[in-house]
């Protein structure tokens, strides 16, 4: 399989996604992993009920958001391994090649499209 194509398209969006992350956290500096929320900006010291609960709610939407992109920027650096160890392109579940369309979908793509439905249950 030609992956020089999708080597490049990969290493693009890793590079957008660590911009991304970093506007909303920092990397773990023992797992490279692993991204930590932080706040957009200083706590403010207010009595104010709603200033507090507009903080958590703020806080949640970063957390869920820097999660998701977290899991992406994950799934991207593996598919970047699997592109050096020249084992790109196999479904991790049943071992037969990734369909063509599906990795031109979705570069990081870890099944075909058989197993599609339980791509979510593997591990990270």
């Amino acid at each position: 399989m030609e992956t020089a194509t999708y080597k490049q398209a990969l290493e693009n969006e890793l590079a957008e996604l660590t911009q991304s992350l970093s506007e909303l956290g920092v990397q773990n500096p023992h797992n490279q992993n692993d991204w930590v929320t932080v706040p957009d900006e200083p706590a403010k010291n207010t009595a104010d009920p709603n200033d507090f609960g507009d903080r958590s709610e703020e806080w949640q939407e970063r957390r869920g958001t820097l999660s998701a992109l977290e899991t992406r920027f994950n799934n991207i650096k593996r598919a970047l391994h699997k592109i050096e160890e020249g084992s790109y392109g196999t479904c991790e579940i049943g071992g037969e090649q990734i369909e063509t369309d599906r990795l031109n979908a979705n570069a990081a793509a870890r099944t075909c499209k058989v197993h599609l439905e339980d791509e979510a249950q593997l591990p990270m």
